[in-house]
């Protein structure tokens, strides 16, 4: 687990600025929601604190993001070792068709080199089991991943982040392609990963912010609008630009 300040981001891809003077304070071991209508910014933030960002052609950023105080642009910061820390789970299930479901998981385990041989297969369970999966798949651990679920594959994914002891969960609208059903289960799997990460979540969907947030975040063209404890935050927003979007007024 790990708290996160942003400080003055302002974010670029080319000439057009997709962020402007985000400075956001997440708290360890809590769920932030970032809502806002579409090309807020909200993603583009998420990937500015894994250092995802600069990975597009002609992408820049200025300010600092920090995690325990440590500024994760400083020169001496590796982009690798941040998202080894800072996981990522996208909108979509991004696996690997051509390999099985434990593959899917071990695979960042053998690309970081950080575990090998028995121990492997040990942190595979270990990920399955805090993704809330492992009694539906322990049995078909070397089938593709292909032939699971939406959900499940959505879960693995998220177990696949998991797999290399992250302090700090991103999730980029994660049950957007989900059904209702898939989609509780990966909300009541972030309420017990907040017990031991730091869990950030894209959603245009005001109820589940309501139902998984501590604090909720309002973007809007690039800007940080208003945030605060989600109950408050929706019964009693502190500015007209909140309180027109969470009436419905635009989205």
């Amino acid at each position: 687990m790990a708290s996160i300040e942003t400080r003055h981001v302002n974010a670029w891809y080319g000439k057009t600025q997709a962020l402007y003077d985000i400075t956001l304070n997440v708290a360890e071991r809590s769920v932030t929601a970032l809502i806002g209508p579409s090309g807020c910014g909200k993603s583009t933030f998420v990937r500015c604190l894994n250092r995802m960002h600069e990975e597009l052609p002609e992408t820049r950023l200025t300010g600092e993001v920090l995690v325990d105080g440590v500024n994760l642009y400083a020169r001496s910061i590796q982009p690798m070792r941040v998202r080894r820390h800072i996981g990522m789970v996208f909108q979509q299930p991004n696996l690997l068709p051509h390999l099985s479901i434990s593959e899917n998981v071990a695979l960042g385990l053998h690309l970081n080199g950080v575990a090998r041989g028995k121990a492997v297969a040990e942190q595979v369970e270990l990920s399955l089991r805090q993704a809330a999966l492992w009694e539906e798949v322990k049995h078909r651990l070397h089938t593709p991943a292909t032939e699971l679920s939406g959900g499940q594959q959505q879960r693995l994914c998220i177990a696949r982040a998991l797999a290399l002891s992250p302090q700090v969960i991103l999730m980029d609208e994660p049950c957007s392609a989900l059904d209702p059903i898939s989609t509780l289960q990966v909300e009541e799997l972030i309420r017990q990963l907040k017990k031991d990460y730091t869990v950030i979540i894209v959603t245009h969907n005001m109820q589940q912010a309501g139902r998984i947030a501590d604090m909720t975040a309002f973007f809007l063209q690039g800007r940080l609008i208003e945030v605060g404890e989600t109950k408050h935050f929706f019964a009693h927003p502190k500015l007209q630009e909140t309180e027109d979007y969470l009436s419905g007024r635009f989205s």
